[in-house]
Formats: C-alpha cells, sequence, structure tokens
C-alpha cells in the first residue's frame, strides 16, 4: 500500500516554483487558464497555499507561480496527477519555450519572495558533479560579497523530478544584481565551469511591494503585508495630496492645459517614483514595528500600528487647515 503523501509529519513543507513565458496575445487566455488551475489545485491533497506573480517588464517577463504543499510526495503527486497533466496539454499553445518547474524545500533561507530575486537552472554533464559542486562553494563565496546580496539557496536535483542543479539568488536591488551577474569576477568563474557545465539559464522574480522593504540579512521574511500596507499608505496620501495641490491643478491642467486623466496619470507616476525612495527609508525607521524582534512585547506590535494611525491624522489635520 502506498503512503499517503500527506500523511508524514516529519516532512519539510516544500514549494513548486514554476516560471513561465506567455506569447503577448494570449496574456487573458493563459489568466483564465491559471483561475481554473488554483480552483482545481485548492482540493488537491497536501495543498497549502499558491501565490501567482505577473509578468513585470523590462526585469520580470515570466509568470511565477509558487504552490506550496505539505511535503515533497504531496507536491511530486500533484506533478504527476492526470488532473494537473491534462491541463498542461491544454495551455502548451499559450507559451513561449517549456516551463522552469523547480522543488524548493521551506525550512532553508534564501526562499522566494524577494526584492528581486534570479533562479538558476544549470545541467551539468555526465559524471562531474562533484566538481561542479566544488565549484558552485567558489561562486557562492563571491556572490556573498557582492553588494546587495541578500541571500541564497542551493537546491540538488531530485531524480524524476527535476534533473537540473538550482541556485536562487536573493538581491535588493535589479542594479546590484546586474553588477554581480556582468561582473568580471563571475564571467571568469563561468569559464572555469566550461568542463563540467553542459548548459544553464536564468529567470528573474520581482514582486509587489516586497522591493520597498529591505529584506533581512539573515534570509528572513519580509515584513507582514499589513504593516508594509499602512507604511505605503502613509506616505503615499502626502506625496499624492501635496502634487495635486501644488502642481497637478495649478501647473499641469490649468497652466499648461492637459486633460485630467493625464495630469493624474502624470502625478501617479511621479508618486511612485518618490516612494521609491521614500519607502526604504521609512521602513528603516520603522524597522523596531516592522521587524520586531522575538522577545518583542505585544504592547510594541500594537503601539507600532496605533502610531502609525495617528500619523494619518495628522496629515488629514493639517492639510485640512491648510488648503
Amino acid at each position: 500500500m502506498s503512503a499517503d503523501p500527506t500523511s508524514s509529519t516529519r516532512e519539510a513543507h516544500v514549494t513548486i516554483v514554476t516560471q513561465t513565458r506567455v506569447r503577448p496575445e494570449a496574456s487573458d487566455a493563459f489568466a483564465a487558464w491559471q483561475d481554473g488551475t488554483s480552483k482545481a489545485i485548492a482540493a488537491f491533497p497536501g495543498f497549502l497555499e499558491q501565490s501567482v506573480i505577473p509578468p513585470n517588464p523590462p526585469q520580470q517577463v515570466d509568470w511565477v507561480i509558487l504552490q506550496r504543499f505539505a511535503s515533497q510526495p504531496a507536491a511530486v503527486a500533484w506533478l504527476n496527477s492526470a488532473e494537473r497533466l491534462t491541463r498542461v496539454q491544454t495551455v502548451l499553445p499559450m507559451l513561449v519555450g517549456n516551463d522552469d518547474v523547480h522543488l524548493v524545500k521551506d525550512e532553508a533561507t534564501g526562499a522566494l519572495p524577494a526584492p528581486v530575486s534570479i533562479v538558476i537552472s544549470t545541467h551539468i554533464k555526465p559524471g562531474q558533479e562533484e566538481a561542479y559542486r566544488r565549484w558552485e562553494k567558489r561562486i557562492a563565496g563571491a556572490q556573498s560579497k557582492a553588494p546587495g546580496f541578500q541571500g541564497y539557496r542551493f537546491e540538488p536535483p531530485i531524480p524524476g523530478i527535476q534533473e537540473d542543479f538550482l541556485s536562487i539568488l536573493r538581491f535588493d536591488s535589479e542594479k546590484n544584481l546586474q553588477a554581480w551577474l556582468e561582473s568580471p569576477e563571475r564571467q571568469a568563474l563561468l569559464q572555469d565551469a566550461d568542463d563540467f557545465m553542459e548548459r544553464f539559464h536564468t529567470r528573474t522574480v520581482r514582486t509587489g511591494f516586497d522591493q520597498w522593504f529591505r529584506a533581512a540579512a539573515d534570509g528572513a521574511a519580509p515584513p507582514a503585508a499589513w504593516k508594509q500596507n499602512m507604511i505605503v499608505l502613509l506616505l503615499l496620501y502626502p506625496v499624492v495630496f501635496l502634487f495635486a495641490v501644488l502642481v497637478q491643478t495649478p501647473v499641469l491642467m490649468n497652466l499648461v492645459g492637459l486633460p485630467f486623466p493625464v495630469a493624474l496619470f502624470i502625478g501617479n507616476a511621479v508618486s511612485v517614483v518618490l516612494l521609491d525612495y521614500l519607502i526604504p527609508w521609512t521602513s528603516v525607521r520603522f524597522a523596531w514595528w516592522l521587524r520586531p524582534t522575538a522577545s518583542a512585547s505585544f504592547l510594541r506590535a500594537v503601539g507600532g500600528a496605533v502610531l502609525v494611525v495617528l500619523l494619518y491624522g495628522v496629515f488629514v489635520l493639517i492639510f485640512t487647515r491648510l488648503f
């Protein structure tokens, strides 16, 4: 009798990381297909949760789907299920090339998501596995010293499931990631691997507000989503209000004569650029609340939320009286 894939409590949770490139004209059809797949997997034994990250060009051109399972056998059962394989056949005409599908154990550090991550899939020549592992230690040591480096994962092949070695690198920004990928040190290391590396390819992943909140150096998870949203709102409101009052209405609309939709679009674009600087600065000042230590009191957690709400009120009061 085969074991129930969800019965073992000793198995670590695993995440199926799927990266797929969709033809531009098929984006809507793929989104509908993914909705159907989400409904199908929801009832599958051992399934825990799913995150779908749409493309964010030009840095991230792939769809990224993270499907978390209670154990590796449960995840493998889903990958091999007739239901999934049938759905995969229907989506193939929408795709460019093949999917990258990998299993990542949850208990190690350096897992997705991160401000910017790159997934490197490497196929090794037969009999060269040990040489590759020694080389991987060298490049891991070098990349750990690169500016902006935040975490690293290394996953060996799983026979019958994924035949390639998998590396996941996390950086705090696209600029620092590209600097490492293009660095002379990395290029020299890649040349050293020619004798045992058959092929490799890379794919980049970005996630929503995580790019604005610095990941912890020890690979800890980003702040809770509701805290991130509160900080974003705290800064978004005054930025949008002041730009509308001081620039959008008097200059763009009244002086230049731009229609409201165009002026609003410019205001939104300016707001996003400003937040890219303001939110990292603010998140450092609120680190005691965004990333509390294990010994932090409940009062501190509540106090941070109360402080942010009070600041909301201060902005509303100031703007009401001045404008």
